[in-house]
C-alpha cells in the first residue's frame, strides 16, 4: 500500500502544479486579485505532495520492500540504512523525484518569502515554476515512475546499490547539486515574469538577486563536492576529468556567476536589463541540459544514469519548449525594456561587462567541447574532445578573466579617474610577479602552467585585499571600518578570495603532483616526495556488505612514523563487484594518496602511491566562495521589505563597500 499512497500522491500533485501553471498567470492577466492570491496556497499543497510521495519511496527503501522495481534494482538488505536513504535518489527515477520535489520546495519558499512583492510578479513567478513543473511530473509519471511493482512474484531480495555510491558522498553530493540546478528555476521565473509585466527596474534584480545567489552557492558546494568525491573514491586519485557530466555541473555555474554580476550592474545602475534576463534563461537552460545529458542516453559517463531514448526524446522536448517559449518571450518584449543608461569606457559597468562576456565565452568553450562529441557521433564519425582541449582553452580565458576582475574592484559606478588605475596596476603586477616566479620554485623547477596560475592568483587576492584595505581604512580605525563595510561587500570579497585560493591548489597540484605505480611486498619500501613508504601486507577485513583485502602502508618523514594508511580492495557480497578505496592522509599543503591495485605473484601487490601539493586548496576555494555567497545573501537590505510602488531605479551600496542599506 505504502508505493500506491507515493503514486497518488504524484497523480494528485501534478493535478495540482496544473492548477498553479494555470490559475495566478490567468489572474495576473485578467487582473483578479483571488486567482493571483491562489498561487500561494497551491504551492504549498504541491510541495506537501511531493514531499508524501518522496517520504513513502524512501519507507519502501527502508523497509526493504522489494516488491517495488526501482527498490529492487537499487537496494539490497545487506546494504546500511544510510545508504538505503541515498540510494532513493541513487538511480533516474528516484533521482529525478529528488528533482521534482526540490522544484517543488522551491516553488514553496518563493510563496512563502514573497509577501512583499506585487502580487501579480508573485503570481506570474509562481505560474512559470508551476508549468516547469507540470512538464517534469508528466516526465516521471509517463516514462520514469518509481513507484512500478514486480507482481506478483517480487524478488527475495535486492540487486545492490552500485558500490561507487556506497559513499558518504552520495548522501550530500546530488542534493546539493539539484538544489542549485533546480535553484535557477526561480530567477528563470523572475525574468520571465518580469518581461510579461514589462517592467524591468532594480526593484526587479533586487528580487531576483538573493535567489539567484542562494542557487549559486548551492551549486557551488554540489560542485566541490562532487570533486572532491571523485577524488577519493574513483582511486584515480584526480579531482576533475572534464568528463560530460561535471562540464553539465560547470556550463550553469558560469552562466549563474554571470547572472549575478548583471543582476548587481542591474539593481545598481539600471543596465544590462535585458542581457540579465538573457543570462537568467540561459542558466536555468543548461541546468535542464545536464539533465537532458545525465538521463538520455547519449553519453557514456560514471556520472550519468543508464536511461532508454524515449525518456530522452521527452527531457529533449522539454529542453525544446522552455528555450524555445522563453527565448520567443524574449524577443518580443526585450526591446520594450532595453536599457538606456549612459556610462563610460573606464566605469564599473564596463568591468562588469567583459567579466561577463569572459564567463559567456568560457560557458560556450565548455559547451562546444561537450556537445562536438556527440554531434560527430549522429553523422557516423568518433571525435574525442578531452582535457587537453579545455584546459589549453581556459589557460587563455581565465588569466584575461582574472586580472580584469582585480582591476575591475577599483573602479567606480559611471566612471572613473584613468589615475585611480594607475596607480594600482604596477604593485598588483609585482605582487603576482612575485607569486608566479616563487610559488612554484617552491615545489620544483618552475613550470609556465603554475607560473601563470600562481601570478594571477596572487594578483586577484592582492588586489582584492588592498581594496578591504582602502574600504576600511579611516579616522575610527581598520578594523571599526571594516566592521562597517556590508555584509554584501564581505561576501564579494570573500568570493574572490575563494576563487584565488582554488586557483592555486589547481595550478600547483596539476604541475607537480608526483605518482607511482609500483609493486610492493611485506616490508618493501618506497622513496616519494621526501617520504618512505613502508609496505607491511595485507589484512582481512569484512564490512556489512562486502569483503576486503586491507593494505598496511606507514608513512616516515625521516625516519618519524606521520601516518599509517589502510587502503582497501573491497568485493561486494551481492554482485561479486571488486572495488578500490583509497587511503589518503590530508593536510592543508599536501595529501598523500595510496591505492591498492591488483594482487600479483605470491604475496605481492601493485599499489599507486601519491604526492599532491596544496590539493586542499582547491575545496577550501569553494567553500570559501560558498561562505562569500551566503555571506552576501545575509545582507540586510534583501530583508528590507520592498513596496513595489515606491522602488527606486537607483538604490543601494555606496562605492566604499556598500554602508548604506538600499530603501524601498
Amino acid at each position: 500500500m505504502i508505493p500506491e499512497i507515493g503514486h497518488y500522491s504524484l497523480v494528485l500533485a501534478l493535478a495540482v502544479t496544473t492548477l498553479l501553471a494555470v490559475i495566478p498567470l490567468a489572474g495576473a492577466w485578467i487582473n483578479d486579485g483571488l486567482w493571483m492570491r491562489m498561487g500561494r496556497p497551491l504551492a504549498y499543497a504541491q510541495f506537501l505532495l511531493l514531499a508524501i510521495s518522496f517520504g513513502f519511496l524512501t519507507a519502501a527503501f527502508l523497509m526493504d520492500d522489494f516488491s517495488v522495481r526501482y527498490v529492487a534494482n537499487n537496494s539490497n538488505s545487506l546494504l546500511p540504512w544510510y545508504y538505503k536513504f541515498s540510494a532513493v535518489w541513487g538511480g533516474h527515477e528516484g533521482s529525478l523525484l529528488l528533482w521534482i520535489m526540490i522544484l517543488g520546495g522551491w516553488t514553496a519558499a518563493v510563496a512563502a518569502f514573497s509577501k512583499s512583492l506585487p502580487e501579480p510578479m508573485v503570481a506570474r513567478v509562481l505560474s512559470v515554476m508551476g508549468i516547469v513543473g507540470v512538464g517534469f511530473l508528466s516526465f516521471i509519471l509517463l516514462t520514469s515512475n518509481p513507484f512500478l511493482r514486480y507482481l506478483p512474484n517480487a524478488p527475495q531480495d535486492g540487486a545492490d546499490l552500485n558500490p561507487l555510491l556506497q559513499d558518504i558522498g552520495l548522501i550530500m553530493h546530488p542534493p546539493m547539486l539539484y538544489m542549485g540546478y533546480v535553484g535557477f528555476s526561480v530567477a528563470f521565473a523572475f525574468a520571465l515574469a518580469a518581461l510579461m509585466g514589462g517592467k524591468l527596474d532594480a526593484a526587479w534584480a533586487r528580487w531576483s538577486r538573493p535567489w539567484t545567489t542562494v542557487a549559486w552557492v548551492f551549486l557551488t558546494l554540489g560542485i566541490a563536492l562532487g570533486s572532491w568525491w571523485a577524488y577519493y573514491e574513483l582511486g584515480w586519485g584526480g579531482w576533475w576529468f572534464w568528463d560530460p557530466v561535471e562540464n553539465a555541473s560547470f556550463m550553469p555555474w558560469l552562466a549563474g556567476t554571470a547572472l549575478m554580476h548583471s543582476l548587481a550592474a542591474t539593481e545598481k545602475r539600471g543596465v544590462f536589463k535585458t542581457w540579465t534576463v538573457l543570462l537568467a534563461i540561459f542558466a536555468f537552460s543548461l541546468s535542464l541540459l545536464g539533465t537532458f545529458l545525465v538521463r538520455s542516453g547519449v553519453l557514456t559517463s560514471v556520472h550519468a544514469f543508464a536511461s532508454d531514448p524515449e525518456r530522452g526524446r521527452f527531457v529533449l522536448m522539454l529542453l525544446a519548449l522552455t528555450i524555445g517559449g522563453s527565448l520567443l518571450l524574449y524577443a518580443l518584449r526585450a526591446p520594450v525594456v532595453k536599457s538606456h543608461i549612459r556610462y563610460t569606457e573606464r566605469s564599473r559597468e564596463v568591468f562588469l561587462l567583459i567579466n561577463n562576456i569572459l564567463l559567456l565565452v568560457a560557458t560556450v568553450t565548455v559547451l562546444g567541447g561537450t556537445l562536438f562529441p556527440l554531434i560527430a557521433e549522429a553523422f557516423g564519425k568518433e571525435v574525442s574532445v578531452g582535457a587537453p582541449y579545455f584546459n589549453t582553452m581556459f589557460s587563455f580565458i581565465v588569466p584575461v578573466l582574472v586580472i580584469a576582475m582585480g582591476i575591475g574592484l577599483f573602479s567606480h559606478w559611471k566612471d572613473t579617474r584613468p589615475g585611480t588605475y594607475g596607480r594600482r596596476i604596477l604593485p598588483l603586477a609585482i605582487a603576482g610577479t612575485a607569486g608566479g616566479i616563487g610559488i612554484p620554485l617552491i615545489y620544483g623547477e618552475w613550470e609556465w602552467s603554475a607560473g601563470l596560475g600562481s601570478f594571477i592568483a596572487i594578483w586577484l587576492a592582492t588586489a582584492q585585499l588592498w581594496d578591504v584595505w582602502e574600504k576600511s581604512s579611516g579616522k575610527s580605525g581598520v578594523v571599526a571600518g571594516f566592521k562597517r563595510l556590508s555584509r554584501s561587500y564581505k561576501g564579494m570579497a570573500t568570493a574572490h578570495l575563494g576563487l584565488a585560493v582554488t586557483i592555486l591548489g589547481a595550478a600547483i597540484v596539476s604541475s607537480y603532483t608526483e605518482e607511482r605505480d609500483v609493486r610492493v611486498d611485506t616490508g618493501t619500501q618506497v622513496e616519494m616526495a621526501g617520504l618512505t613508504f613502508v609496505f607491511d601486507g595485507i589484512q582481512e577485513l569484512k564490512g556489512p556488505n562486502y569483503v576486503a583485502d586491507q593494505g598496511i602502508f606507514h608513512v616516515l618523514d625521516e625516519g618519524k612514523e606521520i601516518a599509517v594508511l589502510h587502503p582497501d580492495k573491497r568485493r561486494y557480497l551481492a554482485t561479486g563487484q571488486v572495488m578500490t578505496e583509497a587511503a589518503i592522509d590530508w593536510g592543508i599543503l599536501r595529501d598523500v594518496y595510496v591505492a591498492l591495485g591488483e594482487p600479483l605473484e605470491g604475496t605481492t601487490w601493485a599499489a599507486r602511491i601519491q604526492y599532491k601539493p596544496l590539493v586542499r586548496f582547491l575545496w577550501l576555494g569553494g567553500l570559501l566562495m560558498a561562505i562569500g555567497g551566503t555571506l552576501a545573501i545575509l545582507d540586510r537590505r534583501y530583508r528590507i521589505r520592498v513596496k513595489a510602488n515606491k522602488a527606486r531605479t537607483s538604490v543601494g551600496e555606496s562605492d566604499a563597500g556598500g554602508t548604506q542599506p538600499a530603501k524601498a
